[in-house]
């Protein structure tokens, strides 16, 4: 793909401030549009060193309002960002609808310096790259623009603006070692680059390949594209309609499974037993407590359930005697104001706890395909491509390391009905039913449906769901505890045949 570019191309001095005060002009007018759409930007910027880069944002942001967007240097992953799955970071800076993102450098420096400098093993390539496409896919279809440029120079170019930066001691301190890297394996460069070109320019994220030889050009260049990638999007957004709602599916048809319907509610404990089960359990979560933390193992616990299901008893049982400090509960209620300027999924990737500790989720990310589909918060389109969104994400979590236990907690109707009456007489329990519950209940078979096709289509082999039988919360709590301990050792075992 480089190989097509003219490096000769430029453009004299008067014909580029000429252009370039009609594009900042533009791009003025267009920051706005943005803003009053609730239209988020994406802007990548990549390229060899010394391409111009920083000083095409400086050019760029000149005209702006700087309270409608961010810079973001992309550096080496610091200690605590080197913890999580290389795309937290980004998922962190990611510009909330209405404002512009500018990433001088970006996700893609996993694929181009890191693979240079050896950093990155050739076989995970593949499944970055991979994860890259998904992630700029998802923000796309959430309604962001997403621009991305590589600026390219002749060899003979970067050594020479290597070496005129070298000599100046205003921007001595910004030339690397890398960046020597860069020129003497140019080739090296050149093939890395082709390969992440044609791997990640896709329809809803398509590289723009700048001519950078003559900076006036690659500036023009990079502008024109960014106007009309900001235009083609707010002309998209102004004309996108919300897609008609299909009737809903109060029952399965009959090629689904109905996993809840297998599930053996009769199950339980006598007290006796369970207390000694219990304690064992509790014990050997313990235990496993350090060693999730020595072999630096994330952990990462979902609670789902009826209303009334005993979500809430079986945490607490779980976090009982485990140390404090490595460990967090997050409950997960209705998005905020915040939140909402955002892809439903960053609230999530914000809270995933560091290698070596244990993260728990009460209620979570599934709220895409289950209230927010029944209640109608999120449209039919939005909540049938979460489900690939979602086995997306969690396959990010587990090629990073992290151990990933879904829990359904299920309980019939009558159970829950008596939990409800149950707790209505209880003034110590009584603020746990609300109106909300009953008119849930209600909603019975429409969850019902929402809940087997959940499970049905997020459910795989490195995330599994576990449907817990919790008519007997005794049954329920200890069957919970002693599921993540068989996660969390077969995840011991797994690292400890690869280091054999």
């Amino acid at each position: 793909m480089l190989e097509v570019l003219d490096l000769d191309r430029s453009l004299d001095k008067d014909t580029y401030k000429q252009e370039l005060e009609a594009l900042m002009q533009q791009l003025r007018s267009l920051q706005q549009a943005c803003w009053e759409s609730q239209l988020p930007v994406i802007i990548v910027l990549e390229g060899w060193a010394a391409a111009g880069k920083g000083a095409l944002v400086k050019k760029m942001v000149n005209y702006m309002d700087p309270r409608g967007f961010s810079v973001y240097t992309t550096l080496p992953p610091t200690e605590t960002e080197a913890q999580y799955p290389f795309l937290w970071r980004f998922w962190q800076q990611l510009p909330p609808k209405g404002a512009i993102g500018i990433f001088y450098h970006s996700w893609y420096t996993h694929v181009l310096e890191d693979r240079l400098l050896a950093q990155v093993s050739p076989e995970r390539v593949p499944q970055i790259m991979a994860q890259i496409n998904a992630f700029e896919r998802q923000l796309y279809e959430d309604g962001a623009a997403i621009a991305k440029f590589h600026i390219h120079l002749s060899r003979k170019e970067l050594k020479k603006r290597l070496k005129t930066a070298a000599k100046d001691e205003l921007t001595a301190w910004r030339v690397r070692p890398e960046d020597w890297q860069q020129h003497k394996r140019y080739d090296e460069y050149v093939q890395l680059t082709e390969e992440m070109l044609v791997q990640t320019s896709t329809g809803v994220a398509p590289w723009t390949l700048v001519e950078g030889d003559c900076e006036h050009w690659a500036r023009v260049k990079v502008l024109s594209q960014l106007v009309a990638v900001i235009t083609e999007a707010l002309d998209r957004r102004a004309t996108l309609q919300t897609p008609p709602a299909s009737p809903p599916q109060t029952e399965l048809l009959p090629t689904e499974p109905n996993t809840l319907a297998a599930v053996d509610l009769s199950l339980q404990l006598q007290r006796d037993e369970y207390k000694e089960r219990l304690r064992a359990a509790q014990l050997e979560l313990r235990r496993l407590q350090l060693q999730i933390y020595q072999h630096q193992i994330p952990v990462v616990l979902v609670f789902e359930g009826w209303d009334a299901a005993g979500k809430g008893g079986a945490i607490k049982r779980l976090t009982d005697i485990l140390d404090p400090r490595s460990y967090k509960v997050n409950p997960y209620a209705a998005p905020t104001e915040e939140e909402n300027r955002y892809h439903y999924l960053w609230r999530f990737w914000r809270t995933l706890p560091p290698a070596g500790k244990i993260g728990i989720c009460d209620r979570s990310w599934y709220g895409r395909v289950l209230v927010e589909r029944v209640e109608g918060f999120a449209n039919d389109i939005e909540w049938r491509r979460a489900y690939r969104e979602i086995n997306e994400f969690e396959a990010q979590l587990t090629t990073s390391g992290y151990v990933v236990l879904k829990f359904w907690l299920h309980i019939d109707p009558n159970e829950q009905l008596r939990r409800f009456e149950q707790r209505d007489d209880d003034p110590f329990k009584q603020y746990k039913l609300t109106e909300e519950d009953w008119r849930n209940r209600d909603r019975w078979p429409l969850y019902n449906v929402a809940v087997n096709q959940m499970i049905t289509r997020t459910s795989t082999p490195t995330a599994p769901w576990v449907v817990v039988p919790g008519n007997d919360k005794y049954y329920a709590r200890v069957f919970v505890i002693e599921t993540v301990i068989q996660g969390i050792c077969s995840e011991l075992k797994r690292r400890e045949k690869l280091q054999n």
